[in-house]
């Protein structure tokens, strides 16, 4: 009985894979085809909206979890087309916050609708109840991961 539960968590686990590679497949498509961007553009300029005071490069990389070189580089890219700019942190000469600008907020908003639109297409069917119930369960598992996570900090 324990293989059979093994072997089953197993399937499960690569079922959740596949979803998830074929629904971030998509969205870089979508992105690319219809928007002349990248996903990891759109993870940036995402984190930026959710601080708009700015946030510092490390704890950019930090927060999406990618090296500085990574950030930097996109960072750059939008503060070059007007979309986000550099400001320097107050008691630190050495530190530079990125923010969106006025432009980028307003780019980033359209993306942003887009791709909740994408989500909503690619989970049409799904009840309610349906993504509670998943949601719910995947919880346990973000908890756990999280715990280790703690844990190896320490």
């Amino acid at each position: 009985m324990p293989d059979q539960l093994s072997k089953a968590r197993l399937r499960l686990w690569l079922k959740l894979l596949k979803s998830v590679n074929g629904i971030e497949a998509e969205i870089r498509r979508n992105l690319r085809d219809g928007h002349n961007t990248t996903l990891p553009r759109f993870d940036v300029m995402s984190a930026l909206a959710r601080f708009p005071e700015g946030l510092k490069m490390s704890d950019l990389s930090t927060y999406l979890k990618v090296s500085n070189g990574n950030v930097t580089g996109i960072v750059d890219k939008l503060t070059e087309e007007g979309l986000a700019e550099r400001v320097a942190v107050p008691g630190d000469r050495r530190a530079q916050q990125a923010r969106l600008t006025d432009k980028g907020r307003a780019a980033f908003e359209d993306l942003a609708q887009h791709h909740e639109n994408w989500i909503n297409d690619l989970l049409d069917g799904w009840s309610p109840d349906d993504i509670d119930a998943l949601s719910a369960r995947l919880e346990v598992v973000l908890n756990r991961q999280n715990e280790e996570d703690s844990s190896h900090a320490q």
